[in-house]
């Protein structure tokens, strides 16, 4: 699994990253996130509820995210 490292960005950076990485993936892909900024829970479920992609807090500061959609 590729590890995306946002620690110290601020939103929407991790987001923006997180969606230029999954671009090329294939479906069913996933990607950890890390991201420290209190706005990424949020900003992260809003954003797989958008694009219909999954998104789990599996820990302080890591989110899994799972690409489902192109």
């Amino acid at each position: 699994m590729e590890v995306l490292d946002c620690l110290g960005k601020r939103c929407p950076l991790p987001v923006i990253e997180l969606a230029k990485a999954l671009k090329s993936k294939p479906i069913g892909s996933q990607i950890r996130l890390l991201s420290d900024d209190p706005a990424s829970a949020p900003d992260l479920i809003a954003w797989a509820r958008m694009t219909e992609n999954t998104v789990k807090e599996i820990g302080e500061s890591t989110f899994e995210v799972t690409k489902l959609t192109d």
